[in-house]
């Protein structure tokens, strides 16, 4: 029971020094990189000391029970979703096992929503190559390392990633505890590490982009009853210009049953534009994908850089436009799949959401009734 008591004691230790280094989380600017070197310096204490003490006291070593394991197995919980860094636990595959509150606030994505995939998927595509080698190096017990990587929705902003390995008890493989730092904490758009404790207020933000999404499919409604009836090719180009700017960076329509040709390109340049036209839709697998199934594609931070093919050069289309998301939706006529509407958004740009594609679906309907409309 000494080691017992001894392990309680230490951890009071430690969740009352995690309390002090979120209250000193306010400090000036000057001071805060000492403050997160004292917040590395308890995680190492955690996955050095205290771990492996608690491993020894859960093997036997000291009788327990089960009551006290979870009282304590809930309390480590507790301290690694308090804890005031962005912290993420992956396996050797840098699939994301959790995420404490601080990284979902840090990284824009719902803990939910990351589990079970990459942790990758939120870095540019240029770093993910190199995260997966530092983990799988971690979970091998080749030693800690440390690089900077970028967020795919903010790629200028540097992110210092620490890597560490660690056993949780009755896994047989060790799970590579990740730490985040913004390059520059006081860097303007640097998202927030750490949730304030101001007084909350309404969040608006949904509801806006609801009543940008009702604008958009009034305008598109319009647009469609206003073209002329049966003009394929005129009303595709009416609706991707409606798309266009306001709802998606690009707007990319391939027409054709059998062998597709690709009839509209809107890009942020023309230049690019001209480029992404002169490419073959079949050399796309998520084009090809879409008009054998008839299925719309919704993608977040795409996984698969050739999903959308090549440019000229062999440079993948998603990784050079830099898309954040996507949608690819095939336009029916007549129950037959006849074109596929792909539309990318980049950059910070807010991600396509469940509603603005389930819209999309609905625009597709409406594009195939206006082009099969009698004059």
């Amino acid at each position: 029971m000494a080691q017992t008591d001894e392990f309680g004691e230490e951890l009071v230790d430690f969740v009352r020094r995690v309390a002090e280094l979120k209250a000193a989380r306010s400090v000036s600017g000057g001071d805060l990189p000492t403050v997160l070197d004292a917040a590395i310096f308890e995680l190492d204490h955690v996955a050095d000391q205290l771990w492996p003490w608690y491993e020894r006291l859960s093997s036997g070593g000291q009788p327990r029970t089960g009551s006290a394991d979870r009282q304590e197995q809930h309390l480590l919980r507790a301290v690694f979703q308090r804890f005031p860094l962005p912290v993420a636990l992956v396996d050797r595959a840098a699939v994301v096992r959790r995420l404490n509150f601080a990284a979902t606030s840090f990284t824009g994505v719902r803990a939910g929503f990351a589990t079970g995939r990459p942790l990758t998927a939120l870095l540019a595509h240029a770093d993910r190559a190199a995260f997966r080698s530092q983990a799988a190096a971690v979970a091998r017990g080749e030693g800690d390392r440390s690089l900077t990587v970028h967020l795919q929705q903010q790629p200028s902003a540097p992110v210092h990633t620490t890597l560490a390995a660690v056993r949780p008890s009755g896994e047989p493989h060790p799970t590579v505890l990740v730490v985040l730092q913004p390059g520059d904490p006081l860097a303007p758009g640097t998202p927030p590490a750490i949730a304030t404790s101001a007084p909350s207020v309404p969040d608006l933000t949904e509801t806006t982009r609801h009543a940008a999404l009702m604008d958009l499919l009034d305008e598109m409604t319009t647009t469609l009853l206003t073209a002329p009836r049966g003009d394929r090719d005129a009303i595709v180009r009416r609706a991707a210009q409606v798309l266009h700017g306001r709802f998606a960076d690009w707007v990319i329509v391939d027409m054709g049953s059998a062998r597709m040709s690709r009839t509209t390109v809107l890009a942020p340049s023309a230049e690019e534009a001209a480029a992404l036209a002169e490419r073959d839709p079949a050399l796309s697998p998520l084009i090809t994908e879409a008009a054998h199934t008839g299925s719309p594609s919704l993608q977040v931070r795409p996984e698969d850089p050739d999903a959308f093919g090549r440019t000229a050069e062999g440079a993948p289309v998603l990784v050079q436009a830099n898309v954040t998301s996507l949608l690819c939706v095939p336009l029916r006529v007549g129950g037959a799949v006849q074109g596929v509407l792909t539309l990318f958004r980049c950059g910070a740009r807010l991600a396509f959401s469940m509603a603005e594609a389930k819209a999309m679906d609905t625009v597709s309907r409406h594009m195939a009734l206006a082009m099969t409309a009698t004059p």
